[in-house]
């Protein structure tokens, strides 16, 4: 969502840097400002966060756009959470390489992560406040209270 609130860019910021902290080596973060296509359904988004671990695989429409993420993250806003949770899942779910979408709420201390498991398998786990959520699709964590009290939440 572009021109965000100040809390959504702190908690996508507060999400990349402990993505990217763990993962350095291994996979790349990207922020807000990376497409990507699911070519199966042509839609196109800016998740806040994106992972790809391996060589990214770019759309044939145009090479600054990716199709293949390991991981997204939404910052859910108030305007565009139903969507999220909804019909943009739908199309992310899409995407073959996809392994995990993460769900940060602005209003909460609460973490949804939705991974694949078996080919087409999809499961969900919440984590609040004290949790640590495990990204097993990324071999990382994310401590819920870190993520909020780094963005001033």
């Amino acid at each position: 969502m572009a021109g965000g609130t100040m809390l959504h860019a702190a908690l996508s910021a507060a999400v990349l840097t402990a993505l990217a902290t763990q993962l350095a080596g291994r996979c790349r973060t990207y922020t807000s400002d990376l497409r990507v296509r699911v070519l199966a359904t042509g839609l196109a988004s800016y998740p806040d966060v994106t992972v790809v671990c391996g060589k990214a695989e770019v759309d044939p429409e145009s090479k600054e756009t990716v199709v293949n993420p390991t991981a997204v993250v939404e910052v859910l806003s108030p305007a565009t959470i139903d969507y999220d949770l909804g019909e943009k899942f739908e199309h992310y779910r899409r995407i073959p390489s996809l392994q995990a979408v993460v769900y940060v709420w602005q209003d909460r201390r609460q973490l949804e992560i939705r991974g694949r498991s078996d080919g087409e398998v999809w499961h969900t786990e919440t984590f609040s406040a004290s949790a640590t959520a495990l990204l097993e699709a990324l071999g990382c964590t994310l401590d819920v209270d870190a993520l909020y009290t780094s963005a001033g939440a």
